[in-house]
């Protein structure tokens, strides 16, 4: 079978790399890739959301199997493109249709699936520039911290969670009149700050049936301690020490269920990857966010943890018959510190040299925001590698990655140096 992985970050070298370790993979091809696929894969340089030079790439390499690593192809329905065009129609995607992929792709949609099929969720409301003011009121409403949310894709950035009532109506007022995060700030979702700790759910479904992949726990923060700004992801662990069997359990019946009970329901058609953003309230979990997509850096510790042949899988998400497979989990933890570039989430260089790589024994180097110009790995982006460990626990797998992070350098290279720390 010639696959197909849209997308160039760390998530999609992660998928390549699984894939490749397939029989029932002939040939892999990825789009744009990065200097990690690019050593496994054919990089194609397309943009993951130029649907025509897909098409093209899709009938000229005999692409069977299409998977969207990133949220923006599914959001502008990627999958219905396929669908509704006669020369493609025969090509499986794994990722949602456009209309399921609003669960992502607006926060305001995802809040209101989980209050008509009684999904447990923080209270809320949304606002736009026409009702500033009743904003201002429904903020005065609750405690501190207050939680302001872009409905809009806004690439990871668009959540902010603020102490102060007076900065958090300016901050509304910056998003809805000023255009903080652009378009994806037209509308804002206001809600209740839940004090807990947070945890991904990661589902696969084939539109009938689900499976659960291992739980994650990713770091957002840039700064150590949970502090500064939100980034896409500084590292993750995998599985999450303190997820219990009966708190699993309170998940899949509580969540997973009605989740993939309600798609049905509401007749929205999904073949694809299920991110549930969790957090522990009490002994109780609550959603925070759907995800139509695996998450970044979670991949990086989710996917190597996985024995059953991912080709296998994807293949029978797409034909309908996932209740057919059983998926077998390594049980040894995994964990990944993602190495970034200086500035960022604000401004950074790129095309910095990355040394060392040939170095690396212990730990899988998953690439992200890197390329390979003139013969060399450089930077290309503000995440610019994820280094993925195996331990017997998730204290030896951090470890093991952060012995390999003294072998590796690059021109302002930054990394948390705490992540598990709340463990």
């Amino acid at each position: 079978m010639n696959i197909l992985v849209l997308g160039s970050g760390g998530r999609e070298h992660t998928f390549a790399w699984k894939i490749t370790q397939s029989p029932l993979c002939d040939a892999l091809y990825v789009a744009p890739g990065n200097s990690g696929t690019s050593q496994i894969a054919t990089n194609l340089q397309i943009g993951v959301t130029d649907f025509k030079a897909i098409k093209t790439a899709v009938l000229e390499y005999k692409i069977e199997l299409v998977v969207v690593g990133p949220e923006d192809p599914l959001v502008q329905g990627i999958h219905d493109f396929f669908i509704n065009d006669s020369a493609l129609k025969h090509v499986k995607v794994i990722g949602p249709q456009k209309a399921a992929a609003e669960l992502e792709g607006s926060k305001e949609f995802a809040k209101a699936f989980m209050t008509r099929h009684n999904i447990p969720t923080a209270a809320y409301q949304s606002f736009t520039a026409k009702n500033l003011e009743e904003g201002y009121a429904f903020l005065e409403t609750l405690n501190a911290p207050y939680v302001l949310k872009a409905d809009g894709l806004a690439a990871g950035k668009g959540v902010l969670i603020i102490n102060d009532l007076e900065e958090a109506k300016a901050e509304l007022k910056e998003m809805l009149i000023d255009s903080k995060f652009g378009n994806a700030s037209n509308k804002v979702v206001i809600e209740e700050f839940l004090d807990g700790i947070e945890l991904s759910c990661f589902v696969l479904t084939d539109g009938k049936d689900y499976k659960i992949l291992p739980t994650a726990k990713d770091y957002k923060r840039i700064g150590e301690g949970d502090t500064g700004l939100n980034t896409g992801g500084m590292g993750a662990i995998s599985p999450v020490p303190f997820a219990t069997d009966e708190f699993l359990s309170k998940i899949e019946n509580q969540i997973v269920k009605p989740t993939i009970e309600g798609l049905q329901k509401d007749n929205l058609p999904y073949v694809g990857f299920v991110f549930i953003g969790l957090i522990k309230v009490g002994e109780d979990p609550k959603v925070i966010e759907y995800n139509v997509r695996m998450g970044d850096p979670e991949t990086e510790v989710v996917l190597p943890r996985l024995k059953t042949d991912l080709v296998k899988v994807l293949s029978a998400m797409a034909n309908g018959t996932l209740s057919h497979i059983d998926l077998e989990i390594d049980k040894r933890a995994a964990t990944t510190i993602m190495l970034v570039s200086g500035g960022y989430p604000e401004a950074y260089e790129k095309g910095k040299e990355i040394f060392g790589l040939e170095t690396v024994t212990d730990a899988i180097p998953f690439h992200a925001g890197a390329q390979v110009k003139d013969d060399k790995i450089v930077t290309s982006g503000g995440r610019v590698m994820a280094l993925t460990s195996f331990g017997e626990t998730y204290k030896e797998a951090i470890k093991k990655s952060y012995q390999t992070i003294d072998k590796l350098c690059f021109d302002k290279m930054y990394y948390r140096r705490d992540i598990g720390f709340d463990l």
